[in-house]
């Protein structure tokens, strides 16, 4: 249909919703990419295998390798009263229960007493020499306090229990999730119990899933 001046008459436009609609199907996508993003980091809360520490050869490691295992976290000290008793009891748990169920993992710290003086290298030989120690050691560290470090401050807040000396365990079960807390008063063979339930637990639901 010609208007008066002879030209086609245009029909008025539906164009311009169209031009709404690309944006907005954009911003919708965008903010339901965002929501999924959201949801997923809800979903994947920390545990103490997310964490990285660095190993007492100075090499930084994930401690996500330790999990669908038992883990006993332990400030080790080399010149401590606890530490003859200890580390024979740990190596000994160490030999009875890991590694592919279990390991203790030691973390050297000089906070308390100054009773870990020495450098890395000096603290492994020690224990590996002295103790036969076969469990895994980390780099000397700082375990309570501003200063921690942040998978020890995650078992902090996991058991509300703070290591005031050398020796205080945390156990972890295979999820990463803090089970327990003893101090340094606390005997290993005491806790043995503990562990060992986990760890047949373990066991079970492996002959279960074959």
């Amino acid at each position: 249909m010609l208007d008066p001046e002879g030209s086609v008459e245009h029909q008025p436009a539906s164009s311009f919703p169209k031009v709404l609609l690309i944006p907005l199907a954009m911003l919708l996508a965008i903010a339901a990419l965002l929501l999924l993003a959201f949801s997923a980091t809800r979903q994947k809360e920390p545990d103490f295998y997310t964490f990285k520490v660095v190993n007492i050869r100075g090499k930084l490691v994930s401690l996500e390798k330790y999990r669908g295992s038992v883990s006993l976290v332990v400030n080790v000290a080399s010149e401590c009263g606890y530490t003859d008793s200890h580390y024979k009891a740990l190596q000994q748990l160490q030999r009875d229960l890991g590694p592919y169920h279990f390991n203790v993992l030691a973390f050297p710290c000089n906070q308390f007493g100054q009773q870990e003086p020495d450098s890395n290298k000096e603290i492994e030989s020690f224990a590996r020499k002295t103790y036969g120690a076969s469990f895994p050691m980390f780099s000397k560290i700082t375990v309570s306090g501003a200063g921690a470090i942040p998978a020890f401050k995650y078992l902090i807040a996991s058991t509300g229990e703070e290591p005031t000396w050398n020796f205080w365990k945390y156990l972890v079960d295979p999820n990463g999730k803090v089970v327990k807390a003893w101090d340094s008063t606390v005997s290993v063979e005491e806790i043995r119990p503990h562990v060992t339930e986990l760890v047949r637990k373990i066991i079970l639901k492996k002959k279960d899933e074959l």
